[in-house]
């Protein structure tokens, strides 16, 4: 979760903590395997893991053999990305989540997006003539259910191709720093 935050006051010449700056809360990587491993990834398949930040999510799904296009606007974070699974299935795409040029093949998201940009993101990925197939997104607890109660804006357009429901129940303390709400995962699959 890298959303944008309002820069704090530092004096001159003092740079502001890339997490305050950011609002970035990593994944824990017990939690990153927990997610992967329910999202059950399969070797091959394209995911899209956007908001990649340093890599929690990306390490366990090319564990688990799947071709990943981390997304990830900070420039520290890419610079991490790009030495960190430099040798691996790995591309490493600077984007914002809010913006992305969606795979023209199928594929999968596991994320942990950037909360600033979540609904903007879901209306992009459940659009129309996207070719996603699942998702399973990391997302405020409030705004999973408000998904999946169908209460979300625009829900009459995208409940007939997608099935909707919570995952797991990520606590504050699967991230550090934890941040003030507890998250659970969207889960997301296209109907047959």
């Amino acid at each position: 979760m890298s959303g944008r935050k309002r820069r704090p006051a530092h004096s001159a010449g003092q740079r502001a903590p890339p997490q305050q700056f950011w609002g970035w809360h990593r994944l824990t990587d017990s939690w990153a395997e927990r997610i992967v491993d329910a999202a059950a990834v399969q070797p091959g398949e394209l995911v899209l893991d956007i908001g990649a930040g340093d890599g929690a999510l990306t390490a366990h799904l090319v564990a688990a053999g799947a071709q990943v296009i981390a997304v990830e606007l900070h420039p520290g974070r890419r610079r991490i990305l790009r030495q960190r699974f430099g040798d691996q299935p790995v591309t490493v795409v600077a984007a914002d989540a809010a913006t992305l040029h969606l795979p023209k093949r199928p594929y999968r998201v596991v994320a942990n997006p950037p909360y600033a940009v979540s609904s903007a993101l879901l209306r992009q990925l459940l659009s129309r003539g996207s070719r996603l197939r699942s998702a399973d997104l990391v997302l405020q607890r409030w705004v999973v259910r408000r998904f999946v109660d169908g209460r979300a804006p625009g829900a009459n357009r995208w409940m007939r191709d997608f099935e909707l429901h919570q995952g797991l129940f990520v606590p504050r303390t699967a991230f550090c720093p934890p941040p003030r709400l507890d998250s659970a995962v969207l889960v997301i699959r296209r109907r047959r």
